[in-house]
C-alpha cells in the first residue's frame, strides 16, 4: 500500500513538471500504434511528428527514446468563411468526435466550433504525401482540399535531412457568391504528452522573406533535454493576407484566451497586424500551455479558386542520449545551429515545395504507372517508408559535441 502511494505522488509530481514517469500502472495507455496512423511530417533523421486521417498530430518523436503517442488537441487547422456580410461557416478541420474535448475548460478547446461530421471528408496517402479533401462542410458551397508534402526525396541528401513539412490549400468556391475564406493554424508550445506544462516557454511573431511570416515557439525542455524552437509560417501574396496571434492560452486566467482567440477570428477573419512588433511571450508558468496562432485569408470568387500555403518547421540541432554523447543533426549541416534556422528552413519550404513535388513525381510516377505491378504492391512500396522518418531514425552530422555543448 505504502509502495504503491509513493509510486502515486512520484507519478503526479513528474506530471506537474511536464515530464512522464517512466512507470505508471494507473494510467490506461489509449493510443496504441495502428493502422490508422496517417503520413508523417519531415524528413529522415530529424525527428518526427505524424499527422493522422483526420488531422490529428500525434506520435511524436522529437527527443531520441521518447514517444508521445497521444495527439497535441490545440495542433489544427481550422476555417472561417463570410458570404454577403450575414452567412458565417466556422469549423475546426478535424472530422469526428473528439472524447479528449469533454476535459478541457470552457476557456480552452473546446469552445472551438467543432462541427465535422467526416461523412463528406476523405483521406488519401502516397508517402511523402497525403491528401485531405473537406467537400461541402462547414460550407456547402465551399470544396477544401489540403495536400500534405514533406522533402523526401530520393538523391537528395540535404533536403530529405530537413524537419519541415508544408501544407497546401486549395479552395474551391462553387457557390454564386463571393466568400472571404480564412484559413487557421493552431500550434501549442509542445513536444507531445504534458512537455507544456513544463513551464518556460516562450513565443514571438517574426517577419521573414519573400513573404512568409508567422511564429516561433521556444520549447525549453525537460530532464535537460537540448531546447526546440518550432516555426509556423505562412506565405503571403497580392491575394493572400497574413496575420499572427503570437500566445493565447486555455485557462481564464490567460491574458487571451483560446475562447477570446476564436471569437476574434469569427468576427474579423483576422488579428491584428499590429501583432507583429509584439515583444516575445512571458515564459509559461508551471502547469500552463501557451500556443500560437497564424491566420491566412484570401477572398475567393464565384466559380473561383484560391491556394492557401502554410508551412511547419522544427530546430532541434543538437540530439543527446541517455549515456552523454551528444551529435549535431544532419541538416545542421546546411542551415547551422541556432534555435532561429527554423525560419529560414520554412521559408525555403514555402518556396521549394513545388520543386520538391516535382522530384516526387518524377521518382513515383513510372512505378504507378507500370501496369505489370500490382496495386497493393505499388502502394505497399512506397508508403511503408513511412518507418524510415517515423521509426526514430536519427541521422547526425559527421562531427560530435561533448555533452557541455562544445
Amino acid at each position: 500500500m505504502k509502495l504503491g502511494l509513493r509510486l502515486w505522488s512520484y507519478i503526479r509530481e513528474e506530471a506537474s513538471h511536464g515530464r512522464k514517469a517512466p512507470i505508471d500502472p494507473f494510467t490506461r495507455e489509449s493510443d496504441r500504434p495502428s493502422a490508422s496512423q496517417g503520413v508523417p511530417l519531415g524528413g529522415m533523421g530529424s525527428g518526427s511528428i505524424s499527422r493522422g486521417f483526420r488531422g490529428e498530430f500525434a506520435h511524436w518523436q522529437i527527443i531520441p527514446g521518447s514517444c508521445e503517442m497521444s495527439p497535441v488537441m490545440e495542433n489544427q487547422f481550422s476555417i472561417f468563411i463570410t458570404r454577403g456580410g450575414n452567412k458565417k461557416y466556422s469549423s475546426v478541420l478535424a472530422p469526428g468526435q473528439h472524447d479528449c474535448l469533454k476535459k478541457s475548460s470552457d476557456d480552452g478547446i473546446s469552445s472551438w466550433d467543432w462541427k465535422l461530421r467526416g461523412d463528406r471528408s476523405t483521406y488519401h496517402a502516397l508517402f511523402p504525401r497525403a491528401w485531405t479533401v473537406y467537400d461541402g462542410e462547414p460550407d456547402p458551397e465551399l470544396k477544401v482540399s489540403c495536400r500534405q508534402i514533406s522533402p523526401f526525396i530520393p538523391h537528395n541528401y540535404e533536403e530529405s535531412s530537413l524537419p519541415t513539412s508544408v501544407f497546401v490549400y486549395t479552395i474551391v468556391n462553387t457557390g454564386k457568391e463571393r466568400a472571404k475564406v480564412s484559413l487557421v493554424m493552431t500550434w501549442a508550445n509542445s513536444i507531445g504528452g504534458l512537455s507544456h506544462h513544463s513551464g518556460g516557454h516562450v513565443n514571438e511573431p517574426f517577419i521573414g522573406e519573400n513573404g512568409v511570416s508567422g511564429v516561433l515557439l521556444h520549447h525549453k525542455t525537460a530532464n535537460g533535454n537540448p531546447p526546440v524552437t518550432f516555426a509556423v509560417a505562412a506565405c503571403e501574396n497580392q491575394n493572400v493576407n497574413v496575420t499572427v496571434l503570437p500566445a493565447f492560452g486555455l485557462s481564464r486566467e490567460s491574458s487571451i484566451t483560446a475562447r477570446e482567440m476564436w471569437g476574434t477570428l469569427i468576427q474579423d477573419g483576422s488579428f491584428d497586424r499590429d501583432n507583429f512588433i509584439a515583444s516575445p511571450s512571458r515564459p509559461s508558468s508551471l502547469g500552463d500551455t501557451v500556443c500560437a496562432a497564424v491566420c491566412a485569408s484570401t477572398w475567393v470568387e464565384p466559380h473561383g479558386r484560391c491556394t492557401v500555403v502554410f508551412s511547419l518547421a522544427w530546430s532541434s540541432p543538437k540530439v543527446k542520449f541517455k549515456k552523454g554523447n551528444a551529435y549535431y543533426r544532419r541538416y545542421t549541416k546546411f542551415y547551422g545551429t541556432s534555435p532561429r534556422s527554423s525560419i529560414n528552413m520554412v521559408q525555403d519550404a514555402l518556396m521549394k515545395y513545388k520543386h520538391w513535388e516535382e522530384e516526387i513525381d518524377k521518382w513515383q510516377t513510372p512505378i504507378l504507372r507500370d501496369d505489370r505491378l500490382p496495386e497493393w504492391y505499388k502502394i505497399t512500396l512506397f508508403n511503408e517508408l513511412y518507418f524510415l522518418v517515423a521509426g526514430g531514425t536519427v541521422w547526425i552530422a559527421l562531427l560530435s559535441v561533448d555533452p557541455s555543448g562544445e
